[in-house]
């Protein structure tokens, strides 16, 4: 049982952490436009969100994989 409740604090932690900065998690990646395209899906604490990257193997041009965090545009409380 304590296990349990422990891991529900470290998750609500995680999740006020990802609601407060506004950052979402790698949760799946695909690609598309014959290969030139990357998918990324993000989880959220709001949602679940798609980001659209150029995908080549080198990395010259565009990205070889989604990065694991990113910045959405919808923050709780940027400061201001």
């Amino acid at each position: 049982m304590r296990i349990l409740i422990r891991l529900v604090i470290i998750l609500a932690i995680v999740w006020f952490g990802l609601l407060f900065s506004g950052y979402g998690i790698l949760i799946g990646s695909t690609q598309n436009a014959a290969g030139f395209g990357l998918q990324c899906k993000y989880l959220t604490a709001r949602d679940v969100i798609t980001a659209q990257y150029v995908h080549t193997d080198s990395g010259i041009v565009g990205v070889t994989d989604c990065p694991l965090l990113r910045k959405s545009d919808a923050v709780i409380d940027d400061g201001k």
